[in-house]
């Protein structure tokens, strides 16, 4: 399959080691890693840099993979990335991170899934759920890797 750009929406703070490991696999052409220091900075200079980063980084992805840990769910950062995706029609899918093993804090708990905040629907008004995978605890690095790819795809041509 093509590797295609994706942007990676997931709670920094909690889950970017997790997040690094996915980015790693090569699989697909995600948004470059921001630093701590730089997403410091960017935070530091308010909501209006945020959002412009967000839309910089977003701009020419055609898919948002919502990377979902503990605490994703009630990031108010991502919840604008998941209403961006949709608005500007997108793939969109969430993939479930606790079972990847963090270098500093193993695993985590499973988070809630951030789209059950939203009520999605297709042009013609119907209700769409975005597709939420949970990769198995016994080898979900590899789970994830297998599959990436094709999720992704799947999520494009479900907005087409």
């Amino acid at each position: 399959m093509a590797r295609v750009p994706v942007f990676y929406s997931f709670h920094f703070d909690n889950d970017v080691m997790r997040v690094q490991q996915i980015r790693q696999m090569g699989m697909i052409d995600g948004d470059e890693p921001v630093s701590k220091n730089d997403w410091e900075t960017v935070k530091r200079s308010g909501a209006g840099a945020i959002e412009r980063w967000i839309d910089d980084n977003m701009k020419y992805k055609r898919c948002v993979v919502v990377l979902i840990g503990t605490d994703t769910h009630s990031r108010p950062w991502v919840k604008h990335e998941i209403r961006k995706a949709w608005a500007d029609k997108r793939g969109l899918l969430g993939i479930r991170i606790h079972n990847l093993k963090c270098p500093n804090q193993g695993t985590c708990a499973k988070g809630t899934n951030p789209f059950d905040q939203f009520n999605f629907h297709d042009g013609s008004g119907r209700v769409v759920v975005p597709p939420v995978y949970d990769p198995p605890a016994h080898d979900a690095y590899n789970h994830i890797k297998n599959n990436l790819a094709a999720w992704v795809e799947d999520a494009i041509a479900r907005r087409q």
